[in-house]
């Protein structure tokens, strides 16, 4: 798999038909969000928790995506952070990156903006129910894998063994800090943390994510979700590998240069997948022989 950005972002098995009133809102026509709360989390992020200023309710699975834009600034696919069992709000990270996250990063409780979708295909979470399940997420991929963090601890009957690994660059960009100290102690799920470089607060593990593995044992019928840096992707598979996991129960969570979020302008196209549409959850078989054309 080459050419691809991971996480931050996305259920529809085919491309949407805008002009169908009977498949659910207009995926062109964006909808006002309220913005309920604004949290600065770490020096880059921003934590949102939103709802729809008509009060309906906005149904998506865990993994989908929005478009979230501004008036005069445009818009960018964010992946909800928070699960559908969660009613009335919903929650989204933004990463200051550009000209629109920049902006949208000025808002805070009070203000509003645009939302389009849910877009894109989520986690097909029949394959996951029943089974043990492995998150392993990189940075700001905590986000998209916290809508279904929280699904399944709000579904924690339908999962077998849940466990989470969790790594950052640094104590400090650690995003969700309430629900992390609410994981340590929770009996419902397994955290294990890391960081690459502690600081006098840091008591805890040290080094890359992949190190977590010699201190948790793995049954090869575990489905896994990964997502985090590109370069993580590559670690991360080869110990998989190593435990004997099937490939087509490995779950990546990607996004490649994704603009319209509706299959239509190309951006994020490699070969015949379309990131938004066909993804961004894919299992790594159906993505490990992609390359970028020419």
């Amino acid at each position: 798999m080459k050419g691809y950005c991971a996480c931050g972002v996305a259920d529809m098995a085919v491309k949407p038909d805008p002009g169908s009133k009977d498949k659910g809102p207009n995926l062109f026509l964006p909808r006002k969000a309220d913005v309920l709360r604004a949290e600065q989390t770490t020096p880059y992020e921003k934590h949102f928790t939103l709802r729809l200023a008509d009060q309906s309710q906005l149904e998506f699975q865990p993994g989908q995506i929005l478009e979230v834009g501004l008036m005069g600034f445009g818009e960018i696919p964010i992946g909800l952070a928070s699960s559908p069992t969660r009613k009335n709000t919903f929650d989204i990270v933004v990463r200051s990156v550009g000209r629109v996250s920049t902006a949208v990063n000025k808002l805070e409780a009070g203000d509003s903006l645009l939302v389009r979708g849910p877009l894109g295909n989520g986690f097909d979470l029949d394959k996951l129910r029943g089974r043990d399940i492995l998150i392993v997420a990189g940075g700001i991929g905590l986000c998209p894998t916290r809508s279904l963090i929280q699904y399944i601890l709000d579904r924690r009957k339908e999962f077998k063994r849940f466990i989470l690994m969790y790594g950052t660059r640094e104590p400090k960009m650690q995003l969700f800090l309430d629900d992390l100290a609410e994981w340590r102690k929770s009996k419902d799920i397994e955290l294990h943390e890391t960081v690459d470089r502690a600081d006098p607060t840091w008591a805890g593990n040290v080094g890359v994510v992949t190190k977590l593995f010699n201190k948790v044992p793995i049954d090869p019928e575990t489905r896994v979700v990964v997502c985090g840096p590109p370069i993580m992707f590559r670690y991360v598979i080869s110990v998989l590998d190593s435990l004997w996991i099937p490939r087509e129960n490995i779950y990546v969570d990607l996004e490649r240069r994704m603009k319209c979020g509706v299959g239509k302008c190309g951006h994020c196209q490699i070969n015949d997948k379309y990131v938004c549409v066909d993804g961004p959850v894919f299992s790594f078989a159906e993505v490990e022989n992609l390359e970028e054309a020419p």
